[in-house]
């Protein structure tokens, strides 16, 4: 499995130009500044590359899912959230990226990854339960993925999205950072959360941002991360430098570096995301 830390190039829809033109153009400087140039993906009709787009598996292999989230089902009344599903198999003919086909039903948002372990919410049991029994698809998660460790952790049903990546994220393979407001909110769910990242035997560290999280801390722990640099999402609030700090405590040879940044996120984070969610990130 490809790690975030070991990709090296940042793909966004380019719906993300059209949309939130502001907010692209300083994703862009801020990239410049570091070296880095993004690219735009074709034919996509949302800005969430990183929920649609394929699973690294190695140099050369691929994972496409089917996307077909329930949030994107629609209806009679709701035909705009068809409207706005993107389809994987078609951007990547565009950008000629081969891929290895899966009936797994997944979104990329719910995909945290390390050389070795995957992470997602239990939602993804929910969505393919037509198809497999937990059990099943536990062991079709480990083929599929390569990985000897799946992890599933519970969701939170107060997101609809139901995606790992608003929760924790590897800081490297064998410790997870895990968003404050989780260790606040619910001492129950909290409990359930940890339980099977210790059975796993991976070390859990608490992004804390205040003495009392809000939800809108969440969107702290959604940041951008290549082997080169990390883009952490800014609120204009208080709690931006207690997280900009976490973070860079969390790694050092990239804050050594220089190469953890801030950048305004609000207009994104209105939308429902951040960072990770914009962004398709991959080993080249």
């Amino acid at each position: 499995m490809i790690a975030d830390w070991q990709t090296n190039k940042i793909h966004f829809s380019e719906k993300l130009k059209i949309k939130l033109s502001k907010t692209c153009i300083q994703i862009e400087k801020e990239l410049e500044s570091l070296g880095q140039k993004p690219n735009f993906l074709p034919n996509t009709n949302d800005i969430w590359a990183r929920d649609f787009m394929p699973i690294q598996i190695s140099d050369n292999r691929f994972l496409e899912y089917r996307y077909d989230p329930d949030y994107l089902q629609g209806s009679s009344e709701e035909q705009e959230t068809r409207e706005i599903k993107s389809y994987p198999d078609i951007i990547c003919n565009e950008i000629n990226l081969p891929t290895i086909k899966s009936d797994l039903i997944i979104d990329g948002g719910n995909i945290v990854k390390s050389e070795n372990t995957v992470i997602l919410t239990d939602k993804i049991v929910w969505e393919n339960r037509r198809h497999y029994s937990e059990k099943e698809l536990v062991k079709k998660i480990h083929e599929s993925f390569e990985v000897d460790n799946v992890i599933l952790i519970p969701w939170d049903e107060d997101c609809e999205f139901g995606h790992s990546d608003g929760m924790l994220r590897f800081i490297n393979n064998d410790t997870v950072l895990i968003s404050g407001f989780y260790e606040q909110a619910d001492s129950k769910f909290k409990k359930e959360l940890i339980k099977p990242l210790e059975e796993a035997k991976l070390n859990c560290e608490w992004l804390r941002c205040s003495k009392n999280e809000t939800e809108s801390n969440i969107a702290y722990i959604n940041f951008l991360q290549t082997t080169d640099m990390i883009l952490v999402p800014s609120l204009k609030q208080k709690e931006d430098e207690n997280a900009f700090e976490k973070i860079s405590d969390c790694f050092p040879n990239y804050a050594q570096n220089k190469r953890i940044r801030k950048i305004d996120m609000r207009e994104i984070v209105r939308q429902g995301g951040a960072l990770n969610c914009i962004s398709w990130t991959i080993k080249k």
